[in-house]
């Protein structure tokens, strides 16, 4: 059978830190194995033909609205991660398509309008709203009309686990996923700048000149820096005997530090604090509408409404939607229409 020899090829040239496909956790609910594919391949497959995952394309990452075609959305930014997660992962011997089942999926509960969308249902939600924890719900509880895919045990915890950058945080139990929480702050620190320099609101001259010295003076020569170092300090960790990614400590500092520039310069910045704002009053009327209407809702959030309460399923039907989808709602809703007398 194909997939033994793929599950025993890893057992022979992977890590022995690696998550072997053949020793998975397994899913929820257990089915028959594919003959061809391994579990992590079945669970890669099933995000990237997920309806949710075409949603990403019209999702933003930083820049709402944009008139390039260069800017980032939700889903290139998502095969950024991906494609600098397995080189990570190839670089340290583990199992590609563990990462890269994580990485498609790790972003899909992200809501439109950025991580705007997310303070708004944090703000309106008495449990409040974390993108990490909805990728899972997606994956688990609404996609395919609210039976799931029943995804692999190691890719639900790999995605849980994407967000953050403290050190205190609670890591992947695996290292494909504790890459791809990496390769996340690699992908989008680096891909906003190039987008905020691309959209004029910020020189490679205006960086923290550290930045220049430890990581590189262009987009390719710092992510090729972090890569590397993330790789070999990984390695030199598991020769330790330390299970974990990590970066060299002033490298991961540097990285540190241009994070915190951007959310103080663009992400939480004056030059787009009016773009948020609309996006935020957007967002709050469209939920406070479907809060007061939920029968104006389809049919599987309003099941959700009466097995989970209002909040839930609100918050489900809203933190699907694309910026487009939500925008056109909201003019349908609100905004008056020509009549012709």
């Amino acid at each position: 059978m194909i997939r033994e020899k793929i599950e025993n090829k890893e057992l022979l040239i992977l890590d022995r830190s690696a998550a072997f496909s053949s020793k998975s956790r397994g899913r929820a609910a257990e089915e028959k194995k594919d003959d061809i594919r391994t579990c992590y391949m079945v669970d890669r497959d099933r995000i990237i033909h997920s309806k949710s995952f075409r949603r990403l394309k019209h999702k933003t990452q930083v820049y709402i609205r944009t008139f390039g075609d260069h800017y980032r959305t939700r889903l290139t930014h998502t095969l950024e991660v991906s494609q600098i997660a397995r080189t990570i992962g190839k670089g340290i011997g583990l199992n590609e398509d563990l990462i890269e089942a994580i990485a498609l999926g790790h972003d899909i509960g992200h809501v439109a309008f950025a991580h705007n969308g997310e303070d708004v249902l944090n703000s309106l939600l008495p449990g409040g709203f974390r993108h990490n924890v909805n990728s899972v719900r997606v994956l688990t509880r609404l996609e395919k009309q609210g039976r799931g895919l029943n995804l692999s045990e190691e890719v639900l915890d790999g995605i849980l686990h994407h967000s953050g950058f403290s050190k205190e945080g609670q890591r992947a139990f695996t290292l494909e996923g504790q890459v791809v929480r990496y390769s996340d702050k690699i992908a989008y620190v680096n891909h906003d700048i190039d987008d905020s320099i691309r959209a004029g609101l910020l020189k490679e001259a205006d960086l923290p000149e550290n930045s220049f010295e430890k990581l590189g003076s262009s987009h390719s020569e710092r992510i090729n820096t972090l890569v590397t170092s993330c790789i070999h300090s990984t390695l030199d960790s598991l020769a330790k005997g330390e299970f974990k990614v990590t970066l060299d400590h002033e490298i991961e500092e540097s990285l540190s530090r241009l994070r915190s520039f951007l959310f103080k310069n663009v992400y939480n910045g004056d030059v787009l604090k009016e773009e948020r704002d609309k996006a935020k009053f957007v967002l709050e009327q469209v939920f406070n509408y479907f809060y007061k209407h939920p029968e104006k809702m389809p049919d599987i959030y309003r099941a959700i409404v009466e097995e989970e309460g209002r909040y839930q399923g609100v918050a489900d039907y809203i933190s699907g939607m694309s910026d487009d989808y939500c925008l056109s709602l909201f003019s349908s809703i609100y905004v008056p229409k020509i009549v012709i007398y």
